[in-house]
């Protein structure tokens, strides 16, 4: 890339007050015009696992208090191609709606598919569910844990961003758990309500069974320590 394109690049990062960490290298950001409003897309290598993320930003939330944020694992099958088996997509679509909504926001899209296992892998616990296991079991039969996703890359983007305080966008326990473990006060869950489908119902029992919370229950760093 040429050195003067380079610059125009770095110094847009620049406005956003962003820096790169020993974790955390900034690589380029642009306008993301959405049918749920505008955004900027941040694109960034994490040297914890060398894959490339994206942070999608609502105004300018870098260093500020109680921002909310929704950290959200890639699901190609249903973010990109609408599936119907998971409820990946509504939530991402549910974040974006009300991240747009908000005067600053965060939504980090973690490369971690099929949660954590890779494409392939998540395409044969598919096959394994179609004969009667469920995901956690189909996920065990493949050799890997029923969840093998970590939130640690998106605690060192919210360390980059200055963000220590957030309002998080989740149904799942263990997502507070990590950002609290890691010294990220969440003050505040804002649940996903999802209305579930055939041919997802099964998918989300399960969840229910893990601990995910459906409804409006309140969830805090606080709540980790008693």
């Amino acid at each position: 890339m040429p050195e003067d394109i380079e610059k125009q690049i770095r110094a847009k990062i620049a406005e956003l007050n962003l820096k790169d960490t020993e974790l955390i290298h900034f690589g380029s950001i642009a306008k993301l015009p959405t049918q749920f409003g505008k955004f900027e897309i941040i694109g960034l290598l994490s040297l914890r696992d060398m894959k490339e993320h994206a942070v999608i930003v609502k105004g300018n939330p870098v260093g500020k208090e109680d921002v909310p944020i929704r950290i959200h694992s890639e699901c190609l099958t249903g973010d990109a191609f609408t599936s119907l088996r998971c409820d990946c997509r509504e939530q991402l679509e549910f974040a974006l709606n009300y991240l747009s909504q908000q005067k600053h926001g965060i939504l980090i899209y973690l490369r971690q598919e099929g949660r954590g296992i890779g494409l392939f892998n998540k395409l044969k616990a598919y096959t394994l569910q179609e004969i009667g296991y469920d995901t956690n079991e189909a996920n065990e039969v493949l050799g890997f844990k029923a969840d093998e996703r970590s939130y640690l890359v998106a605690v060192d983007i919210l360390k980059a961003l200055h963000v220590k305080c957030v309002k998080l966008l989740t149904n799942n326990p263990k997502k507070v758990a990590e950002l609290c473990g890691s010294n990220i006060e969440v003050i505040d869950r804002i649940p996903i309500a999802i209305t579930p489908n055939v041919y997802n119902v099964k998918y989300l029992s399960t969840k229910s069974e893990d601990g995910h919370l459906m409804g409006t229950e309140s969830l805090f760093c606080q709540d980790e320590t008693e």
